[in-house]
């Protein structure tokens, strides 16, 4: 630890004078995400899938950390994480994800901390200040961020495959047809007759619309010895050629380890409330509520990859946190207390909540379009099942 703190000193020294002041929205610390989709031209779809994907936004208990690269062209079928995993190696993707916590210029190979001093939510003039006095203090903070922030770095790979249900499509493109027959016959006027046929051909295809994701978990390793070699020897406040060089012929030293996998086929995605005048709802609908069914399922699975909710009010117990992450009147949660020691933040466990039945917040995609029961709700209300003194900015996770 001392290396990395000797390290530290030496190249971070600088940061105060050129750092410009920023204040963060963020209240609590999230982990990072960086999603990327499996594209395969050869399939149905394939084009209006990844012009989805590209609108689903980075779920919100997270922080954004996607590449400039969202969507990865393979045409073999992932049968395992083989061609991830070579994808990942040749484009150098832990590099990238690391020299994005540190803003690294392309060009110059000039780093700074902005970003690791917004997530970690330090006080910009006080970090600065710090740093530039080269205090244990200002250490302690970057050495707090290296094992809270940069490792809690991660990447999901969603391949997404569409599933042929033609025959329930087929049946609701002739209603639709139908309906415009009949409208068309009423008033005389082609253009309904014309629509009905338009739709139905649409619906025939897309009303049965089905996808199968398997989502890929990866996370970035960020230990002591990656933290030291990439201070010392990578890391520069100003040009340095000799670092910028240092650090393109070495971007394979830093690496992303496999956590795990899930699957979903949104099987039971319904359809209500899709604007029929836009039918690529259909596939986002189905595309997202895959994606965001198999997240929560990974945070449930791996401890890691579990996020954190602050609690909006005591009075009664609440947090904006449902359905999207797979709450159930069965899961239960842990009230966690941040507190600061020795300029780094911990964890503390205060207590349990659960969540009431009947008071669960549906925030999937487009659950109020579709009338969910709790769609029409803003959080989730809890009732404590131990610990005391509960106030808001408390932070739940999920326990199994």
């Amino acid at each position: 630890m001392k290396k990395i703190l000797l390290a530290l000193t030496i190249v971070l020294a600088p940061l105060a004078e050129a750092a410009a002041q920023q204040d963060s929205a963020m209240n609590y610390r999230r982990s990072s995400l960086y999603s990327l989709l499996v594209k395969h031209n050869d399939q149905k779809f394939a084009q209006e899938i990844s012009d989805v994907f590209l609108s689903i936004p980075t779920p919100d208990k997270y922080n954004n950390h996607d590449l400039s690269v969202k969507v990865v062209n393979m045409d073999e079928k992932l049968k395992d994480t083989d061609l991830i995993e070579n994808f990942i190696e040749t484009n150098g993707i832990a590099s990238r994800m690391v020299a994005r916590w540190f803003n690294r210029d392309p060009f110059t190979g000039v780093c700074n901390t902005d970003t690791v001093r917004a997530r970690g939510l330090y006080d910009a003039s006080e970090f600065d200040k710090e740093l530039a006095a080269r205090s244990q203090r200002g250490l302690a903070m970057l050495e707090d961020a290296g094992e809270d922030l940069i490792p809690n770095t991660f990447l999901i790979v969603n391949d997404i495959r569409y599933i042929d249900r033609a025959k329930t499509g087929i049946a609701i493109g002739a209603a639709m047809r139908i309906l415009g027959a009949v409208a068309g016959a009423a008033t005389g006027v082609n253009s309904y007759t014309d629509w009905g046929n338009t739709m139905g051909s649409m619906m025939e295809t897309l009303k049965g619309f089905k996808v199968n994701v398997n989502t890929y978990l990866y996370q970035l390793v960020w230990d002591e010895e990656t933290a030291m070699t990439f201070y010392r020897d990578y890391y520069a406040s100003q040009p340095d050629p000799a670092k910028k060089q240092a650090f393109e012929a070495n971007r394979g030293k830093f690496r992303l380890t496999y956590i795990g996998s899930q699957k979903s086929s949104g099987k039971d995605v319904s359809f209500i409330g899709v604007n029929l005048d836009e039918p690529t709802q259909m596939i986002r609908k189905a595309c997202q509520r895959a994606i965001d069914e198999n997240i929560a399922s990974l945070q449930k699975n791996f401890d890691v990859f579990k996020v954190k909710t602050p609690l909006i009010n005591t009075e009664p117990i609440c947090a904006q946190i449902g359905m999207k992450e797979g709450i159930t009147k069965d899961s239960r949660f842990e009230v966690l207390e941040m507190v600061m020691k020795d300029d780094k933040i911990i964890y503390k466990k205060v207590g349990e909540v659960k969540p009431i039945e009947g008071m669960i917040w549906d925030n999937r995609y487009m659950a109020k379009e579709e009338g969910a029961p709790g769609s029409e709700l803003k959080y989730t209300t809890f009732k404590r099942v131990s610990g005391n003194d509960f106030y808001p900015g408390m932070l739940i996770r999920e326990i199994k």
